[in-house]
């Protein structure tokens, strides 16, 4: 059996990213036919960036790179679970190991730090 995820239905299928070992959400992004197979090719996450209109390779320049330990297709073929290895301990680019490291405090109206800074981005990110 093939697997043919609906890329006629949209472009972008969505991506969640969930660690292999203790099934944290790590991210969401998004992929295209292309970032679809060249992550079955390299079993390394490969992403569509929106925001650059090309693909992205995670860890490409962070070296935070994510290994597909397997991958959950969902009943309709347009949504996808990456399940990885997250090398380098952090998949947030705000240098946090999750990209959900905030919680929403109702009261206050705001949101809380929760998670864990992992890596200054100043640092890493150096352009």
């Amino acid at each position: 059996m093939s697997i043919d995820l609906d890329f006629n239905k949209c472009e972008l299928i969505p991506v969640i990213a969930q660690d292999a070992e203790t099934s944290e959400i790590l991210m969401m992004a998004y992929i295209n036919k292309e970032a679809w197979e060249e992550t079955l090719k390299t079993n390394k996450a490969t992403y569509w960036s929106r925001s650059r209109n090309e693909l992205w390779r995670k860890g490409e320049s962070s070296g935070h790179f994510q290994e597909i330990k397997e991958i959950l297709v969902d009943c309709d073929l347009d949504t996808v679970i990456f399940k990885v290895t997250q090398h380098g301990g952090a998949a947030c680019h705000k240098g946090y190991r999750s990209c959900f490291y905030r919680t929403v405090n109702k009261e206050q109206n705001d949101l809380i730090v929760t998670g864990e800074l992992v890596f200054d981005p100043k640092e890493v990110y150096k352009k």
